[in-house]
């Protein structure tokens, strides 16, 4: 994609997702439909095998919404801005395979609730994370009650929320909130060699694995169990395997196909 659209995809095996809209990259519903867009055409590709979600510019992944959008939002928050981005976040969430936050600066708001709907996180060590809007008189309303709880524990996520607490790098990397913690201006970097690790491994068995565990909060453990079994037998099927299992013994990189 490419001119004006604040999102812009570079294609791949490893395709990246870049928020365009400089110098805070801001939450608009105009990058919101651009990304639902990017979104399709992932989606639809069967050769990629993770996704990486950046953002312009050293001042911030995302710094959240478009304060000037609320006005127009007042008393009907559902009929446009927030059900948009509620929809296209779970995209984001249910992409069928990985995909990595790389938090080159800060990521607040809105922005940390898009970065929450990555699998897996990765911060500059200089960055700011946070969902502070109830000090504008607002509340996280694109699934940041939701699913920061899932990934930092209740207590927690309620001390950032309520609060409207932001937090540096190093105490997200404590709470769990990011996985990993970059050097200066390295972020993006150690978010390529992840997903370059998750490309070379058993496409197929990946996309199961993480599946499985996207379910595993949401159903009882036997069910989920099951539903594990359901995945291995299909694997179990796949070329994908054999292959994997030769490669062992020939002790060489095995060469995945995703059949």
């Amino acid at each position: 994609m490419t001119g004006s659209d604040p999102i812009v995809v570079e294609s791949g095996q490893i395709t990246t997702i870049r928020l365009e809209n400089p110098p805070l990259n801001l939450v608009t519903v105009e990058l919101t439909r651009s990304l639902d867009r990017a979104l399709t055409t992932i989606e639809g590709d069967p050769d990629v095998r993770c996704v990486v979600l950046t953002g312009t510019g050293d001042r911030a992944f995302c710094a959240g919404s478009d304060v000037k959008e609320f006005e127009s939002l007042q008393g009907r928050v559902g009929e446009g801005k927030l059900l948009l981005e509620k929809a296209v976040y779970r995209r984001i969430a249910r992409l069928p395979v990985p995909s990595i936050a790389a938090i080159q600066a800060d990521a607040l708001g809105g922005g940390l609730e898009l970065a929450l709907c990555c699998d897996l996180r990765v911060a500059d060590e200089s960055a700011k994370l946070g969902l502070p809007e109830v000090r504008l008189g607002v509340m996280p309303g694109s699934g940041g009650t939701q699913r920061l709880p899932r990934i930092v524990g209740i207590a927690k996520a309620k001390e950032l929320i309520l609060m409207g607490e932001i937090i540096s790098a190093s105490d997200a990397l404590e709470i769990g909130l990011v996985n990993r913690v970059a050097a200066a201006g390295r972020a993006v970097d150690d978010a390529m060699t992840m997903a370059e690790t998750i490309a070379e491994r058993g496409p197929l068995a990946v996309r199961e694995a993480k599946q499985a565990l996207d379910l595993a909060g949401d159903m009882p453990l036997d069910e989920g169990m099951a539903r594990e079994l359901d995945a291995s037998e299909r694997i179990f099927a796949s070329r994908d395997m054999l292959e994997g299992a030769q490669a062992f013994f020939e002790k060489r990189p095995p060469r995945f196909t995703g059949e």
